[in-house]
């Protein structure tokens, strides 16, 4: 009767060291990647950044969010930024892109990330590039996107805004988010 008593044990041992290790494995060589078609996507992303600003971002000097002030997050780069309360960091007047580039870490092409801003990109020049222009990206606000080549998608010439917000899935605090456009912005109540 002990014999069988062990055998059970272990087998029951086995059997849920198996449901275990079956439960906790990898979903897939891309998760926890943005990956193309999935746009929306940032689980590499820096959602938290340390405020330094590129060279040659200009302030705007009139923007419709102030310094200090609250807006509502109404884009979900992010799980959990749409809808969440954000706190103006800083407004910059430039021009904004959406960008489609293959990581330099080897990870799968990036569709239509959003944002970067004309000066993270290296050598841009004076004038706004337009969609379909290629340049280098000389920013890491995911790995493998600095020195990678990128297409542009949009361009746009707007404010945009560094913000401090909880995200609405209870998450940690992110603060220095870089960037968010004016109209991805409207006015807290």
């Amino acid at each position: 009767m002990k014999f069988y008593s062990k055998l059970s044990m272990l087998m029951i041992s086995v059997s849920t060291a198996l449901f275990l290790s079956a439960c906790s494995g990898d979903q897939g060589e891309n998760a926890g990647k943005e990956s193309s078609g999935d746009h929306s996507s940032h689980a590499n992303m820096e959602h938290s950044g340390s405020g330094e600003i590129p060279e040659g971002v200009k302030e705007e000097q009139n923007p419709t969010y102030k310094v200090g002030s609250k807006a509502i997050i109404t884009e979900d780069h992010m799980p959990g930024m749409d809808g969440a309360e954000a706190t103006i960091v800083g407004a910059y007047d430039t021009v904004v892109y959406s960008l489609s580039y293959d990581p330099t870490n080897g990870g799968p092409r990036i569709e239509d990330h959003k944002w970067v801003i004309h000066e993270e990109l290296k050598d841009a020049g004076n004038m706004p590039l337009k969609a379909g222009d290629e340049a280098i990206i000389n920013t890491e606000h995911m790995e493998g996107m600095k020195g990678a080549k990128a297409v542009i998608d949009t361009a746009e010439e707007t404010t945009v805004y560094m913000v401090d917000f909880t995200p609405t899935d209870g998450s940690e605090k992110v603060t220095n988010h870089q960037w968010v456009t004016e109209s991805e912005l409207s006015p807290a109540k």
